[in-house]
């Protein structure tokens, strides 16, 4: 049994990867601020023997502890959150690595990295390769998520070199599946918790952009392998490449949800907006045996079925609160 940290395991994709550890029969540390992740997703795990929490911001020091391996996911991924507090952004991208690799120095835990396609920025290059230095932004409104990973990552690769920690970095793309909030702004589940809410489906620009969709379950089979893989440090691409307009995406949304009256509108396109955006996983699979087994549709459906769910549950608190009001006015 390995004793392992989890840096913004409350969040979607590290709640997922926490499920899969317990059930591997690691002991976990879930750390998280809980700024965009939710108790929600942890509350499965609180009654664990092998699992605790910790509700603290990765950029405050973190207590010296017994580990063997550290999943370092924390920080804001949707263009709603990290942007809403971008000061607050590039810290948690340099404070909070600093902190990790400074709790990986100290404890000799395997540390993972979890970077981001963003760091290829609108990219010129496509598909887009790990030896692609791409086109960012520095000063755009985007900036303080794609070159603070950038930046993050030159960290990580600083400490190898300087005290010899061992370490890898990963590139997510975009990732989708439960326990995604409603609220998250990206792309999936605003389409889905449109359609389902019969509200019009909104695309920014007109809908020509492309974008490659990752099953949840993937992406953290492809950590797992990444952390157990030796004399490897990336930074190495963990996406689907099968690549769809967000045109395409929205229409599949609306195919998987036939009861929905919902229409599509389409809105100015934001600042920095990758026109294109797909992986070369060449060395995913060529050095860690590793590939994407989940198609968009059958992803979509799992998806849809969890915020189906997960709405109507809302519901019911609604209408319980409700009542529990007109009762005590009463």
């Amino acid at each position: 049994m390995k004793r392992i940290l989890v840096t913004g395991g409350a969040g979607f994709i590290g709640s997922h990867l926490i499920q899969d550890l317990l059930a591997n029969g690691d002991a976990v540390v879930c750390l998280d601020n809980l700024f965009s992740g939710r108790r929600e997703n942890i509350e499965p795990f609180l009654n664990h023997d092998s699992f605790s929490f910790m509700e603290r911001d990765v950029c405050d020091p973190i207590p010296l502890m017994q580990i063997d391996q550290i999943y370092h996911l924390a920080c804001p991924a949707s263009p709603p959150h990290y942007q809403f507090d971008p000061i607050k952004t590039r810290k948690t991208n340099f404070h909070g690595t600093l902190n990790v690799l400074e709790l990986s120095r100290a404890t000799g835990a395997r540390l993972l990295f979890a970077s981001t396609s963003e760091v290829y920025g609108d990219p010129e290059v496509h598909p887009q390769p790990e030896s692609y230095r791409g086109n960012v932004s520095i000063t755009g409104i985007r900036s303080c998520y794609d070159v603070g990973k950038m930046d993050a990552e030159g960290l990580c690769f600083d400490f190898m070199r300087q005290h010899g920690i061992d370490h890898r970095v990963i590139r997510i793309f975009n990732t989708y599946g439960p326990n995604m909030r409603e609220d998250d702004g990206r792309v999936v589940s605003n389409f889905i918790a449109q359609a389902l809410k019969g509200r019009d489906l909104t695309i920014y620009g007109d809908g020509s952009q492309t974008r490659s969709f990752q099953f949840v379950s993937d992406l953290v089979r492809g950590m797992k392998i990444a952390m157990a893989k030796d004399d490897f440090t990336g930074p190495v691409n963990i996406g689907n490449p099968g690549e769809f307009t967000i045109k395409e995406l929205a229409e599949k949304v609306l195919e998987a949800i036939p009861s929905s009256i919902s229409r599509v509108v389409f809105m100015p396109l934001p600042a920095d907006d990758p026109a294109q955006r797909k992986p070369d996983i060449s060395q995913a699979m060529s050095v860690l045996g590793w590939r994407p087994t989940v198609q968009l549709d059958e992803g979509l459906r799992r998806t849809i079925a969890y915020f189906e769910e997960a709405l109507v549950e809302q519901d019911d608190f609604s209408l319980r609160s409700s009542s529990t009001s007109q009762a005590a006015a009463a």
